[in-house]
């Protein structure tokens, strides 16, 4: 099975090639070669061992759906525009599922549940059995991601990817990798293949939904620890200095976050990392949240359904999956600006704009479950098609293009 996973899934770092249909070609920051047939499949081809080759196609969006959408929006009777950065959302919809209704009727989020070692190192105020306790409550669609996704008609799919039980609890998918993660500032976080596993994992499960009818996903997690892994990741991928982007998570004091500062500064003295070398950054210091979620992302790109972002751990399997697969970023949306400081420069250097700005750190997909009812509000404007023939108005002219 693992050797399965590496030939389909396989990602790596270093220096490649992007081909397009006139063989023009430019760098890309990850050790892949891109090519795009005919039809428009990315097709790539890379590695993350030696020894093991791989690929990944993608569909690109339709830019012709795309832009039919648009022309929808500009057909109705409002101001151009009128609807900001939804507009453009929808337009992104309708391009990544090939179909101009925007179909929005079947969501899901799905929640990656684990454990990390790091924990050890008194980096949170609270123990591993947290997450247990959390996602036992999700499987009795009790938590607060679960009650907010029953007022946004969306399904809650939580996933034990590494959660540090024998056990997984009632109503949650059972997909353990796993008993957590290793204390990284001992050693790897992860193996090469329990990485891969959990890719593997978040890919399969968008699989599953894109069968089952969905239309719309979203992403969350439960982990005691993830700020910190998250945190890590981000550190060493966007190569800037720990401090900046380190939050307090889900309330360390001030001498709590200058430790965890400096646990996620020794790791990085330790592993040495090249901010090019992604999967082995994901396997040092990262979680098996993380790469299922990263999983996810690739899966949405994969499958051509949509993936709307939470928070910061989202925002950084976003960051990595992007770094492994260039292209997954177009079949991606920002539901907000998480207060973890890495949350906002993640966002920026993957291109993608946040809608909601509500200083939210709950984490478990909540703020992605509040963008799905924004956008089915908003969808009640686009859907019904009140045009400007039909209050018999003359329609804006565009003079600039969209």
């Amino acid at each position: 099975m693992i050797t399965e996973i590496k030939k389909k899934y396989a990602g790596g770092s270093g220096m490649g090639r992007y081909l397009n249909q006139g063989n023009e070609s430019f760098e890309k920051s990850v050790n892949s070669e891109i090519y795009i047939d005919k039809t428009g499949v990315i097709k790539y081809t890379n590695r993350v061992l030696n020894t093991m080759q791989g690929y990944v196609c993608i569909r690109r969006p339709d830019e012709k759906i795309r832009k039919k959408v648009q022309e929808n929006w500009d057909s109705l009777a409002k101001p151009l525009d009128g609807l900001g950065i939804f507009e453009k959302i929808f337009t992104q919809i309708g391009a990544v599922t090939g179909d101009e209704r925007v179909p929005l009727q079947k969501k899901a989020v799905i929640v990656m549940c684990a454990d990390n070692g790091i924990v050890e190192e008194g980096i949170s105020q609270s123990g591993q059995e947290i997450t247990y306790q959390v996602a036992e409550s999700m499987g009795k669609r009790k938590s607060s991601v679960c009650l907010m996704a029953a007022q946004a008609n969306a399904k809650v799919i939580p996933i034990d990817v590494g959660i540090a039980a024998e056990e997984t609890p009632e109503g949650v998918w059972n997909k353990k990798v796993s008993r957590g993660t290793k204390n990284f500032l001992k050693q790897p976080a992860m193996t090469e293949e329990e990485a891969l596993a959990a890719i593997e994992a978040g890919i399969d499960s968008v699989k599953k939904c894109k069968e089952d009818g969905m239309t719309l996903l979203a992403t969350g997690e439960m982990g005691i620890g993830n700020t910190t892994t998250s945190s890590a990741v981000a550190a060493a991928l966007l190569n800037c200095e720990t401090a900046a982007i380190t939050g307090k998570g889900a309330g360390l004091s001030d001498a709590g976050l200058l430790h965890k500062i400096a646990v996620i500064d020794e790791a990085r003295k330790k592993y040495q990392f090249d901010s090019k070398d992604v999967f082995r950054i994901l396997c040092s210091v990262g979680g098996l949240d993380i790469a299922g979620l990263c999983g996810v992302c690739i899966g949405g790109a994969v499958y051509g359904v949509p993936v709307v972002l939470d928070g910061v751990i989202s925002a950084v399997a976003a960051l990595v999956a992007e770094r492994l697969v260039p292209g997954v970023k177009d079949f991606l949306i920002a539901s907000h600006k998480s207060r973890e400081p890495a949350a906002a420069l993640i966002l920026q250097e993957l291109g993608v704009h946040p809608v909601i700005d509500g200083s939210l750190a709950l984490g478990e997909g909540t703020g992605a479950v509040l963008m799905f009812g924004l956008l089915d509000t908003v969808h009640a404007v686009y859907g019904n098609r009140t045009t400007f023939s039909d209050i018999r108005v003359e329609a804006y002219k565009r003079f600039t293009d969209v």
